[in-house]
C-alpha cells in the first residue's frame, strides 16, 4: 500500500510517483542504506508544501547523497550534520525558495526521516 508521509493512504490525486513508499522500517531485511533508498520517491511541490509549511523540509545540496545525509539523520551523526548545515549543503528552505519552486512546478527526490523531509531538486528545479 502507497501511504503518504503522514502515515495515511493517498490523497486519492496522488499517482504512485507523487507519493513515496514508506513503511515499518525494522521489519525490512535491507540494510540501512537499502532501506532509506528504497523508501525515497519523487514529489512535487505541491505534496511538500505542508512539510515547508510546518519546518519539516531540510534542502539537501545535489551534490550529497540524500540516501546518506538520510542516515546520518537516522543515526543521529550530529557531528556530520552540523559540518553540513556550516557548509551550506543543508539548509531549511525559506519563503522566496518556496515561491521559486512554486513557481517553476518544481519536482524534487525526496526521503522521510521523521520529523523531517529531505529533499533534493530534479533536473531544472
Amino acid at each position: 500500500m502507497t501511504t503518504s508521509p503522514n502515515g495515511k493512504g493517498g490523497t486519492g490525486g496522488e499517482t504512485a510517483a507523487d507519493s513515496l513508499r514508506y513503511g515499518i522500517l525494522g521489519n525490512d531485511p535491507d540494510s540501512p542504506l537499502e532501506k532509506l533508498e528504497k523508501y525515497t520517491g519523487e514529489v512535487d511541490w505541491n505534496y511538500l508544501r505542508p512539510h515547508f509549511a510546518s519546518g519539516a523540509l531540510i534542502y539537501v545540496d545535489p551534490s550529497l547523497s540524500i540516501t546518506d545525509v538520510g542516515h546520518a539523520f537516522s543515526t543521529d551523526d550530529a557531528d556530520r550534520v552540523s559540518d553540513w548545515r556550516k557548509a551550506g549543503d543543508l539548509v531549511s528552505p525559506s519563503a522566496p525558495h518556496a515561491a521559486y519552486w512554486e513557481e517553476r512546478e518544481a519536482r524534487f527526490r525526496a526521503l522521510v526521516v521523521s520529523p523531517f523531509v529531505l529533499i533534493q531538486p530534479l533536473e531544472g528545479a
